[in-house]
């Protein structure tokens, strides 16, 4: 009895601590417990049929398949549900109320049975005592409404609410939306939708002319910040429940497979005897990289326990809470856009794992003691539903695509409405059309793409084309439908400070993206557009800080080549398109670097949300491109690409071959012939005539640069023996800065040394300066007169058949080499001499009889073009005008 009366008292005192502190704060509360007993599973457990053991010296009882635990906490009761019945939480709450009414022996019991109730939701009403009432500890507040003077206990409702809730949003919106007006039907829903504008923050000095009755929001911290306003324009739609389509709500749709648009989602009564395992396969198509597919939990607020599979940057999240924190786990690989993913997700107890399209398992575990989900919300698929509370997630989204298979454990959902399906109801989802790719069977790697229609098209991989891409093409100048694009690696950290680039196009649409590069795949961060908009070429940028945009003063001629010219540094850029004048504008903010790890894309883009809001259209490109010069150096438009779709060729003369094995290179409706690596230069190309010492012909209709010589190897040299050239080569002191590309491993750049009779033998020691090419890397050698030295840059080869720029620099007995900017290398020649002492004169690109004059240094001369050649930063030498040219043609661009 003494041991009773205890029990008693510690009965009574916990209840008055309730009601004390819920007296303090009369707030409706919703509090669950979970059976956690301290020590080891064993001999001395209460456990009727299954115990575990848990972290910290905790413990406890489960119930085999086709029970379900007690509210004791130990006992097992022959039910199969995930919640307690209506009926079991009445039998509690009258006991409950009936404990202290009578006060009998059971007091211990039903204390126990609130605290080891892992399931129970309660709403606690306190009513006041009368005004002369008073406590040991604390006086209630007067004015409480409701009045206080009893105690009820109440279970919260268990019936789902599925009615369609606006999007919620993070941030305070000033907006001027019009009221709804649109007439949806007795079960559809008028919808105001707002299109994607720029957002204008009303912080610092704009907040001050922020309306009178715009409210404040608070940040995180409780301050007021000024909201932002939304700008945009707005549309109305109606969002039509499941089973019905049409702009008005106003017809039927069959719905087997479903579509999400982003916005809408499907309800399915909640999951049954999955509180411990749950086993998910899904079958989905995304066309976004976020988005939530599906989401399941205990309260319709994500307070209480929850499941959550979203997309998160292109990859999946598996999210779960059994009530002591999240646990998550997350793919390793990013789910195939508009292709179809099979996702299998696993879960028992604390542990899960998910497996995307046959890759390797990824295992998670989920946080504290407590190892059950309790499922009384409905299953949410393709969006939240009517779920609020969504800040726990990453993403709050709905999903974006199709979804053809769901099962969980076991149970494989038909979409349709009940009784001909299991969803209980749905917003916003239309039929799946992408099972049609099924009867279109693209050939050669293409892929198959449903159109607005009931027709698919295939996307075709580079060099292939038509309707299944069984054509194979040779392309030549790509053009570009208004599906396709080029990928190329991104410019990543290359243009942090500094970004120039060039492009020639002929577009035939006024809108559509030329050029885009980006930060992340959610459209969010730094990233540069280039595109036309109405037909006028814009240029937009952000660095972090806010974006800017440039805007040529004169649209473009459609269906005629324009060259468009962009320059960056730092914050200020500027445009100029063909000959009008350039136009300039600083960025905003402080930051000055651009980082761009995402691919680079050219005419367009695989998807549309790729793009930053901040760009006036979303278009793909149509037209054709013709060349992209990209910091100065031109890019094999189709040579360098990792990828494209749908790209033909543009109707150009160089499609018909017209330069035999050598390249023919558009320059926009002409064409000139350029040597490939290994051959001669010039290579055999029609009427290609043209020499330094003539008259520079056309080719392909083209006029030559005559500025800019080519060499063959053989016999092939500039030479300069005028004093104000020679001056600068012999001295203490050269410097030298050219620009040339090479096609041969091997041969001679520049050569300056001293004259010997054939007769007699060549001194060893005798004064020269060598630069040219040895196996593909730059090599520098002089002799001042006391020994030989050589210098040797390994870091980069230059026979490529690109253009690169050497500086090489001789300061008395010591030199260095730097090549396009990079490290530099040095190296000093032996014994005392400084000075070089050389009476040949200067020979470019070759010698007269190589072997002889090199003293065996080279066997051949260069074979490709030297364009700049500067001497002691001042002194240009006239490549054009040498004192004599032997076997030099023009280069070929």
């Amino acid at each position: 009895m003494a041991e009773l009366r205890v029990c008693r008292f510690f009965v009574i005192l916990g209840h008055l601590a309730v009601v004390l502190v819920l007296a303090q704060n009369p707030i409706e509360e919703k509090t669950t417990f979970e059976a956690a007993f301290q020590g080891r599973c064993g001999h001395g457990s209460p456990c009727e049929q299954l115990c575990y053991e848990l972290h910290d010296g905790m413990y406890e009882c489960d119930c085999k398949d086709g029970y379900i635990l007690h509210k004791n906490g130990y006992s097992c009761a022959e039910l199969n549900s995930t919640s307690p019945s209506t009926g079991e939480l009445g039998e509690l709450i009258e006991g409950v109320e009936n404990d202290e009414l009578n006060k009998d022996t059971d007091d211990e019991d039903a204390v126990q049975d609130i605290l080891y109730m892992r399931g129970a939701s309660f709403t606690i009403h306190l009513d006041p005592p009368p005004e002369n009432a008073t406590t040991n500890t604390t006086r209630i507040n007067e004015e409480t409404n409701p009045p206080l003077d009893r105690i009820e206990l109440r279970a919260t409702s268990q019936g789902p609410n599925l009615e369609q809730k606006l999007p919620s949003t993070m941030e305070s919106i000033v907006s001027t939306e019009p009221a709804c007006s649109l007439d949806c039907g007795p079960i559809g829903n008028c919808y105001i939708e707002q299109s994607r504008g720029e957002d204008v923050d009303l912080l610092d000095e704009d907040a001050e002319d922020a309306p009178d009755n715009a409210s404040m929001a608070m940040d995180l911290e409780g301050n007021d910040v000024a909201p932002r306003r939304k700008q945009g324009s707005f549309r109305q739609r109606c969002q039509c429940p499941l089973g019905r389509g049409g702009d008005r709500c106003q017809l039927e749709a069959e719905v087997r497979s479903p579509r999400f648009t982003g916005s809408g989602w499907l309800a399915f009564p909640a999951l049954k005897a999955a509180y411990k395992h749950v086993q998910l396969e899904l079958e989905f198509r995304p066309e976004a990289w976020d988005g939530i597919l599906l989401l399941a939990g205990e309260r319709d607020d994500l307070q209480g326990d929850f499941m959550a599979l979203i997309l998160h940057h292109g990859f999946i999240e598996f999210r779960f809470d059994c009530g002591s924190g999240v646990g998550t786990v997350r793919s390793t690989q990013t789910v195939r856009l508009n292709e179809w993913n099979t996702l299998t997700v696993y879960r028992h107890r604390w542990d899960a794992w998910v497996q995307l399209n046959q890759e390797k398992h990824v295992e998670g575990r989920s946080k504290g003691l407590f190892a059950r989900i309790t499922f009384r919300e409905p299953l949410f698929v393709g969006g939240p539903g009517n779920t609020t509370g969504l800040e726990r997630l990453p993403v709050r989204t709905g999903f974006k695509g199709c979804v053809r298979h769901l099962e969980a454990n076991e149970h494989r959902y038909r979409f349709p409405l009940a009784p001909q399906g299991d969803a209980a109801n749905g917003f916003d989802v239309e039929e799946c059309t992408a099972d049609r790719c099924s009867k279109v069977p693209c050939s050669h790697g293409g892929k198959c793409l449903t159109t607005g229609g009931d027709t698919a098209v295939c996307l075709c991989p580079l060099g292939y084309t038509g309707d299944l891409c069984e054509t194979r093409v040779d392309l030549q100048v790509p053009s570009f439908n208004g599906s396709s694009y080029l990928r190329y690696p991104g410019l990543a950290d290359t243009s942090l400070s500094w970004l120039e680039f060039a492009i020639t196009m002929k577009p035939t649409a006024a809108d559509g993206v030329i050029l885009y590069n980006g930060h992340h795949s959610d459209a969010t961060g730094d990233f540069i557009a280039l595109y036309l908009s109405s037909g006028h070429v814009q240029f937009t940028f952000d660095l972090g800080t806010g974006p800017a945009t440039l805007r040529s003063e004169n649209p473009v001629r459609l269906g005629e080549w324009v060259e468009v010219r962009v320059s960056r540094t730092g914050r200020l850029a500027s445009l100029e398109v063909e000959e009008d004048p350039p136009q300039e504008i600083l960025a905003p903010g402080a930051f000055t670097q651009l980082s761009l790890p995402l691919n680079l894309y050219l005419g367009g883009a695989p998807s549309t949300d790729m793009y930053s809001p901040k760009m006036k259209t979303t278009a793909s490109f149509v037209g054709c491109i013709q060349t992209v010069i990209l910091n100065r150096r031109e890019i094999g438009i189709l040579a360098e690409a990792l990828g494209g779709v749908n790209v033909g060729n543009c109707g150009h003369a160089c499609e018909a071959r017209p330069c035999g094995d050598a390249e023919c290179r558009p320059l926009r409706d002409r064409f000139t012939c350029r040597c490939r690596p290994g051959m001669p230069h010039p290579c055999p190309a029609p009427d290609d005539n043209a020499f330094l010492d003539g008259t520079a012909k056309s080719n392909g209709g083209t006029r030559l640069d005559r500025s800019v010589p080519s060499f063959s190897g053989s016999e092939s040299y500039l030479h300069y023996n005028d004093a104000d050239t020679m001056k600068r080569i012999i001295s203490y002191r050269v410097d030298i800065n050219m620009r040339f590309r090479a096609s041969s491993s091997s041969g001679l750049l520049l050569w300056s040394g001293r004259q010997a009779d054939p007769q007699e033998q060549r001194d060893e020691n005798d004064d020269f300066l060598a630069l040219g090419l040895d196996r593909g890397y730059l090599t520098l050698a002089y002799n001042l007169g006391s020994g030989e030295a050589v210098l040797r840059y390994n870091l980069t080869r230059l026979d490529d058949d690109l253009w690169h720029r050497v500086r090489a620099v001789r300061n008395e007995q010591w030199a260095s080499l730097v090549v396009d900017s990079g490290t530099g290398v040095s190296a000093s020649s032996p014994g005392q001499l400084r000075q070089l002492n050389t009476d040949t004169g200067l020979y470019v690109g070759g010698a007269p009889d190589i072997v002889r004059t090199t003293g065996g240094r080279y066997t051949k001369g260069i074979v490709g073009c030297i364009s700049d050649l500067v001497l002691d930063s001042d002194f240009t030498v006239a490549l054009s005008s040498p004192g004599q040219a032997t076997n030099t043609h023009s280069c070929i661009p």
